[in-house]
């Protein structure tokens, strides 16, 4: 079968994946932003989508983050959100399961042993050491679950499979950043949240930020590993950087910077591979031409350039430097957790608990009291989890981080580079460890960028 046919049957197979899951992106949707009533059902309607396949449970949770997601001046506020999102998560869990189960592929990965042995852990931690036990065993239950089921699901997928679904999980990202432009011409949705940072069709600015930080990463991953850049991508990143400008998400524009040099720069390292192998586009003439490009407008917009770079890093502050900004931004909620490290540096206070576990707001199953969501705020990821997890925890988890990239890294400089980015992303809002908000979608891209093809 010659090259011309075998692409027209990937064609093929790609529209009609692509259309499936545009139906039920449309459907879901609609559902969703139809009424309150309505709202609940879409999850339903999610959770029945997942049980259809292994592809589907990876869609499904995909869609279920967007849905949760939604800018609430296009989606009406609805009770039971929290139990539909974790209903989703379960349908998820059972489709994948009952799948490897049928097909007798009960033999464990590497990187699903060693989550598994991260969450029995965090588990036996949780009943040691947690100051409230219900919401830490939820939360590392519900992290392990849904990380397991995606990687599971990404594993048993046939490469052809997993290079499709990577490449439509970043179209539908593309497609929510250019559906939020005509939103720029309307404040009172696009500027919803605060009148200052853009949103688009996500309910909060620094969602937003760091989800088109994700897709500018994703973008410049694959400059970075192609021969010859396609103007599109070039086209599409810059536009993903003015997005996270206009967003106001500090920690997300310099998460995607470092998260693109870095990957220049270590995944070489990483993976093994000479550097020409990794990252051919640093050679090439059109990128090198767009470098030149935008040193150019540097030299004639410099001044102005200046202030609006300085104005999106240091926003209203007195800050001078990066340090004070993030000082002014996140210094109470630090000072806070080191005063928990100081008091407990080896025990912690428990996974996924407030600083202060007194002001921690549960939303709670009205029928068995069983917890469903506890919003926590925290800054910088790292000091969060010696909090949570006092020193030896960290030694764990920083283990089992360096296991990820080292994956990451073989899979190619796009992979990697996403694995940077959505760590450093978590130095400004501590929610790696989480299934809800930005982090779902997080933890979706890093399951496939640890074991899915990309494209």
């Amino acid at each position: 079968m010659n090259s011309e046919v075998v692409e027209r049957i990937q064609l093929g197979q790609r529209t009609r994946v692509d259309g499936w899951m545009l139906g039920c992106l449309l459907g879901v949707i609609f559902l969703r932003v139809a009424s309150e009533s309505t709202a609940s059902i879409s999850y339903l309607f999610l959770a029945a989508f997942a049980l259809f396949g292994r592809a589907q449970a990876i869609q499904a949770l995909a869609l279920s983050w967007l849905l949760t997601m939604l800018n609430p001046g296009l989606a009406p506020e609805a009770n039971g959100l929290s139990v539909g999102r974790y209903l989703v998560i379960l349908a998820a869990a059972i489709s994948v399961g009952l799948r490897n189960a049928i097909s007798l592929d009960l033999g464990i990965r590497r990187v699903n042993f060693y989550t598994l042995l991260l969450g029995i852990f965090v588990l036996a931690h949780s009943f040691f050491f947690s100051a409230a036990i219900d919401v830490s065993v939820l939360k590392i239950c519900a992290w392990v679950t849904v990380l397991l089921t995606l990687f599971s699901a990404w594993q048993n997928l046939a490469a052809q499979e997993r290079a499709i679904l990577f490449g439509q999980l970043q179209r539908l990202l593309i497609l929510l950043m250019l559906l939020s432009l005509p939103f720029l011409l309307v404040p009172s949705i696009g500027y919803l949240r605060n009148g200052e940072g853009f949103q688009g069709l996500l309910n909060h600015p620094q969602a937003f930020g760091p989800t088109a930080a994700l897709l500018g990463t994703l973008v410049g991953g694959r400059i970075l590993g192609e021969r010859k850049p396609r103007w599109r991508d070039i086209g599409l990143l810059g536009l993903c950087l003015v997005l996270v400008i206009l967003s106001g998400a500090r920690t997300a524009g310099l998460a995607m910077v470092l998260g693109l040099v870095g990957a220049a720069v270590l995944c070489p390292i990483f993976a093994g591979l000479p550097r020409s192998r990794v990252t051919p586009g640093l050679r090439s003439t059109r990128f090198r031409g767009v470098l030149v490009l935008c040193f150019l407008v540097v030299l004639v917009a410099g001044p102005a350039l200046v202030n609006q770079i300085s104005s999106y890093l240091f926003k209203q502050s007195d800050a001078s430097t990066l340090l004070d900004a993030a000082d002014a931004s996140r210094g109470a909620l630090v000072q806070k957790m080191i005063a928990n490290i100081q008091k407990n540096p080896f025990t912690g206070i428990g996974f996924g608990i407030a600083s202060n576990p007194n002001e921690m707001e549960v939303e709670r199953d009205p029928i068995l009291g069983l917890p469903l969501s506890a919003v926590v705020e925290k800054g910088v990821m790292p000091i969060a989890v010696v909090e949570e997890l006092g020193l030896f925890g960290a030694v764990i988890i920083s283990c089992w981080l360096f296991m990820i990239l080292r994956r990451g890294a073989r899979g190619g400089v796009q992979k990697f580079a996403v694995l940077i980015t959505l760590l450093m992303v978590n130095f400004g809002e501590a929610m790696f460890f989480s299934v809800g908000g930005v982090a779902m979608i997080i933890i979706i891209l890093l399951s496939g960028a640890v074991v899915g093809e990309s494209r």
